[in-house]
């Protein structure tokens, strides 16, 4: 596949994970506090697993495009974003997947609280990744 073709791919990907992340950010996990201590088991539940299907793939292309483009273009903001993007996927793992994991159990404010202001770090990194590369393409048009 063309250089081309793979910065479109993670440029895609990218903003489809900023926009989403910001929905989750702001309007998605504020609303696990209003859901109900009867219900809330059933939607995190729910919310774990189809969120996996929905953002599984695009992570997945987000990160092969990323690891392809830094190595075989290289250049400062290729390797910044590849490292951003191991940030936030270090900040999934081991920030917001426990706190997921604790919610499972029924609502805990203190879980929801971490999980909420720990979703900062990808709220804000992937928002940075959308804008260099989307600066990128522009400065290769």
């Amino acid at each position: 596949m063309n250089t081309q073709a793979l910065l479109l791919i993670q440029i895609a990907s990218c903003w489809f994970m900023t926009g989403l992340i910001w929905f989750v950010q702001i309007v998605h996990y504020p609303l696990f506090s209003k859901v109900g201590q009867d219900q809330f088991i059933v939607y995190e539940k729910f919310h774990n697993s189809l969120t996996t299907w929905v953002v599984g793939p695009v992570m997945l292309a987000e990160a092969i495009t990323a690891l392809i483009l830094a190595t075989r273009q290289g250049g400062t903001v290729l390797w910044t974003c590849l490292g951003l993007l191991g940030v936030i996927w270090l900040s999934t793992a081991f920030l917001q997947v426990p706190q997921h994991s604790i919610l499972e159990a029924g609502f805990n404010p203190e879980a929801h609280r971490k999980l909420v202001s720990t979703n900062w770090i990808r709220t804000i990194l992937w928002s940075a990744r959308a804008l260099l590369l989307t600066t990128l393409l522009l400065k290769s048009v």
